[in-house]
């Protein structure tokens, strides 16, 4: 669940006109920040920003999926159902799947979200831009 002040800066940005990339960007560094406290780890940069990109939409920012041969078939149509979601009234997580993925979360390792990892992956990105 993300925290009260991320939704509403997400929020603010989106009543300023920004876009919803960038209202989603609020998300992904509150991730991050998860990460880097040991709240819980990530398996790559990669898998902590689809974490809070996933959150944000869920949280109701209109960021649409991703499009095809960007990413695999299976991620579009998560990110798909999660817009869907976030869109409609929100029904509670079970708590039986939230210890889930939070347990499986809490076995990634914690370098993931350091600021070599995230600079190499900056590197990777850029370069396929």
């Amino acid at each position: 669940m993300p925290e009260k002040e991320v939704v509403e800066q997400a929020k603010e940005d989106l009543r300023e006109g920004k876009s919803p990339s960038t209202a989603a960007g609020e998300f992904v560094h509150e991730e991050i920040e998860h990460v880097r406290e040991g709240k819980h780890g990530a398996r790559s940069p990669q898998q902590a920003i689809a974490i809070g990109l996933s959150k944000a939409r869920r949280a109701g920012i209109p960021l649409p999926p991703p499009k095809p041969g960007k990413t695999s078939e299976a991620t579009r149509k998560s990110a798909a159902r999660d817009l869907k979601k976030g869109q409609s009234a929100a029904k509670k997580t079970s708590a039986k799947r939230s210890r889930a993925s939070e347990a499986a979360l809490k076995k990634e390792p914690r370098s993931s979200a350091s600021r070599k990892a995230l600079s190499v992956h900056a590197k990777q990105v850029a370069k396929s831009r």
